[in-house]
């Protein structure tokens, strides 16, 4: 997601009674917070407390970046999910990349910690002397981790089984999900850049951040100023058609380098200027139909290990019969631990591939529509109201997603006693640790506070939105859960006003 941060709010907090949460907790949660109420979660002692952070909290809510918009917040005690804080909870808003925690919730109860993607090799024909008579096929299962060296390695594979030959068409299958490229709201603007990538059960990512579909274009200034700049791709392709109208420029010069692809063509613009100063500019840019790209660099991998295409054999996309024999296979890591790159650095990509494959796996359709009705049963069994949440996509892209902060507090509640609880919660980013695969897209927010090393929560942000949504202790050892969601802002950055919320939680005593 963009991190874009401005806006307001209005309105009042509400500190919720035992029968006010009755009101605002899902059917399936209240009978919880209401035992938790009646036992005395809020005495006569805890109340003094309560103000105090009450006050506390409703001091930075009253931040002047928040006027005209509205901010939604919910604080639960971990232990017994009873609200200890509420402004505007039960009010649905948009949850940018906060719907991940629906999303990741989801699809481990439905696939499960130990579930591995899968890409395959497959052949239609004989082998004799070295030839293949046939057709071979690259067939993918939705595995967004594949690499040009998994690629290297399929090669070696067919090579070591005698293969030096294809008297026959290569052909790309990516027939395991749909056809439908992008998620239903997505903005044309966005469709260029890596958050925006296509979805395609074959698909490859440049490295190991697993950012599918996506190529690097990087930049370098030439030798001298008044040169063309120096660009380069990865992985190595053709498929891709680099117009390269930059320039070097003089060391003390500006450097003003934009990158972006034609929408509907995989032509990738390069404009500006780049000083002779050892800088460089990166990009991982969205390709058009990334099957094909995967397919180019397949072809790629197979030339280098000198099995070649003979005959009139063509290279496509389509499908493998059924009985064809399969000749190699690559899992994936299992969702246990792609759940690191996945939530710690908010993969789009990711998000809606797990959409696609709850579809396919429950339901036998790697649709986008399948597998939100997948999601949105899976979160029902696991206690909210899905009456009054609207989703439209995986990743929080979309401007039509609708959840309360009631709803995101209930759900991280709710999934504590599942046994891939453990997986779901060490993939959220911490707050303050450098380590990009530990503190994620929190990494430089709340560094040396009480909430450094404390907080572990999901960021969001897209247009006008900012979320964070996570697991805090406070000084006195109380465990909590906190949402808080800032709708339609115009002024920015509001990300210190959640950091500010999650300190205050973290140094309080209960």
């Amino acid at each position: 997601m963009y991190d874009l941060s401005k806006q307001k709010q209005w309105g009042k907090r509400t500190f919720l009674t035992a029968a006010m949460a009755a009101v605002l907790l899902t059917p399936v949660a209240y009978e919880t917070q209401q035992t938790a109420v009646a036992s005395s979660t809020l005495t006569s002692n805890s109340s003094v407390e309560s103000t105090s952070l009450e006050k506390k909290l409703d001091t930075i809510l009253q931040d002047s970046k928040l006027a005209g918009g509205i901010t939604g917040v919910t604080v639960r005690n971990r232990s017994n999910g009873a609200i200890v804080y509420s402004q505007f909870g039960d009010i649905r808003l948009r949850p940018a990349s906060n719907m991940k925690l629906l999303t990741g919730a989801a699809a481990m109860d439905v696939l499960g910690p130990d579930y591995q993607f899968s890409t395959e090799v497959l052949m239609d024909g004989e082998l004799k002397s070295g030839q293949l008579k046939g057709t071979l096929y690259l067939k993918g299962k939705g595995d967004p981790t594949l690499l040009k060296e998994d690629l290297d390695e399929f090669a070696k594979q067919l090579k070591a089984q005698g293969i030096t030959k294809i008297n026959g068409d290569l052909v790309a299958d990516d027939s395991w999900y749909d056809n439908v490229r992008y998620s239903q709201d997505l903005n044309w603007s966005d469709e260029h850049n890596y958050v925006g990538a296509q979805v395609s059960a074959l698909t490859l990512s440049p490295n190991d951040d697993y950012d599918a579909g996506t190529v690097i274009v990087e930049v370098n200034a030439a030798a001298k100023a008044g040169e063309p700049s120096v660009v380069t791709v990865t992985p190595a392709t053709n498929y891709v058609e680099i117009v390269n109208n930059a320039k070097t420029v003089g060391k003390d010069e500006k450097k003003t380098i934009s990158i972006e692809r034609e929408h509907g063509t995989n032509r990738i613009f390069i404009e500006g200027n780049i000083p002779v100063d050892g800088t460089r500019t990166r990009s991982w840019t969205a390709v058009w139909e990334p099957t094909e790209l995967t397919l180019d660099v397949f072809q790629k991998s197979l030339k280098e290990q000198g099995i070649q295409l003979i005959g009139n054999g063509k290279v496509k996309t389509g499908i493998a019969p059924a009985n064809a024999t399969v000749l190699a296979t690559k899992k994936s890591m299992p969702l246990k631990d792609l759940y690191i790159p996945f939530m710690k650095l908010s993969n789009n990509g990711h998000a809606e591939t797990l959409v696609k494959e709850m579809g396919r796996v429950k339901a036998g359709d790697g649709s986008w529509d399948t597998g939100l009705d997948v999601m949105k049963n899976t979160l029902k069994g696991l206690g909210l109201n899905t009456d009054s949440i609207v989703l439209r996509d995986g990743s929080g892209m979309s401007h039509k997603n609708l959840v309360s902060a009631d709803d995101l507090s209930t759900l991280l509640y709710r999934v504590q006693d599942k046994s891939w609880f453990p997986a779901f919660e060490a993939s959220l980013p911490v707050a303050g640790n450098e380590d990009r695969m530990i503190g994620g897209t929190l990494r430089n927010r709340m560094g040396g506070g009480a909430a450094a090393g404390n907080v572990k929560a999901k960021t969001g942000s897209i247009t006008g939105v900012s979320t964070l949504t996570g697991y805090v202790t406070a000084k006195d050892g109380t465990e909590l859960i906190f949402s808080v969601m800032i709708n339609n802002y115009v002024s920015g950055p509001v990300t210190p006003i959640e950091d500010a919320i999650a300190n205050v939680l973290a140094e309080h005593e209960f």
